[in-house]
């Protein structure tokens, strides 16, 4: 394959790494970065090669794509005029700051016919994908994603921040979008929501229970499912996981089985998760798509999804937040 020129606009901690893996793998030719900090693009154009570039335009007229990694509040501007300038764009999540942006995104991909895709890196996470086959029609979903306060991406609320990750997951393994959103969150340490519950029903009854949280003293990302015949549980930060499957579900009834029986006949299965950083995965499929190869990292349908479901979460968070106000 005929490796893509790449290269990044917004080299902070998350976009260090986008540069990173296109300077090391064969799919990507890495032409370099821009940044608002000159001095910031310099160290990781040295580190990475490439070039550091003065100016935004002077990134795009040398690539075919780009990976925007800016502060969201300009993932739109920065996202419309790498498009116009007819380069193919991955941009980190959450897609935008809203979801009328990210119709208008769209818009300009289609204008441009230019690939748009968003970065739910967490898609690619190698014990999530060993998972993935024995995922079938889950009917409670568990999600935990903690992390300790770290002094960036306070523009967003801890929604956007990280309980996105598992709001995609949740919406890619099942297929559907809510029909019903409760939700509570706290500020802690930022003005935003610093932790945060949400319970998201599905119309098949499916429900999802996850809590994210970025003032934690302990790091966790797990996420685990239950179904009729299986419960698989995944350790997205240890990368492993297991599934416990029924052998035979047509013979197990409720209250009917001797429980020892059915130990019996229970297949546990340690999951065989691949090696390798969901990142450089997910880039991979990105760049392997523009030439025709896969479906690519999350589709920009699939960011804006993930986001209406975010905003009604925070909608949820408001209106408990009235209700207990007295409001």
């Amino acid at each position: 394959m005929e490796a893509v020129r790449a290269g990044v606009w917004g080299v902070g901690v998350w976009g260090e790494k986008h540069a990173r893996v296109y300077s090391s793998v064969p799919e990507a030719r890495f032409v370099g970065v821009y940044d608002q900090s000159p001095e910031r693009a310099q160290a990781v154009a040295a580190q990475y090669g490439g070039r550091a570039f003065a100016t935004p335009d002077e990134l795009l007229r040398e690539c075919e794509a780009v990976s925007v990694a800016t502060p969201t509040v300009a993932h739109r501007a920065a996202t419309e005029q790498a498009l116009a300038a007819g380069c193919h764009v991955l941009v980190e999540k959450p897609m935008a700051v809203g979801v009328a942006d990210c119709d208008a995104m769209i818009a300009a991909a289609k204008r441009a016919n230019r690939v748009l895709q968003v970065g739910q890196v967490e898609r690619f996470n190698p014990a999530l994908l060993a998972a993935k086959p024995f995922v079938r029609s889950p009917k409670f979903i568990e999600g935990h994603r903690l992390a300790a306060f770290q002094p960036r991406s306070l523009d967003i609320d801890v929604v956007g921040d990280l309980m996105i990750h598992d709001i995609d997951a949740v919406l890619h393994l099942t297929g559907q979008t809510p029909v019903a959103i409760s939700a509570v969150g706290v500020a802690v340490l930022s003005s935003n929501e610093d932790i945060a519950n949400a319970r998201l029903e599905f119309a098949d009854g499916c429900v999802a229970n996850l809590t994210a949280s970025r003032v934690s003293v302990e790091r966790l990302r797990r996420i685990r499912f239950f179904q009729s015949d299986a419960y698989v549980s995944v350790d997205l930060f240890d990368k492993s996981g297991e599934a416990f499957v029924i052998k035979d579900p047509g013979s197990f009834r409720p209250g009917v089985v001797d429980p020892f029986a059915l130990l019996e006949g229970i297949a546990r299965t340690k999951l065989e998760v691949p090696a390798g950083e969901p990142l450089t995965f997910e880039l991979q499929a990105f760049l392997r798509s523009l030439r025709g190869d896969g479906d690519g990292a999350a589709s920009a349908q699939s960011g804006r999804d993930a986001l209406y479901v975010a905003e009604e979460v925070r909608e949820a968070m408001r209106r408990r937040a009235l209700q207990w106000s007295g409001s």
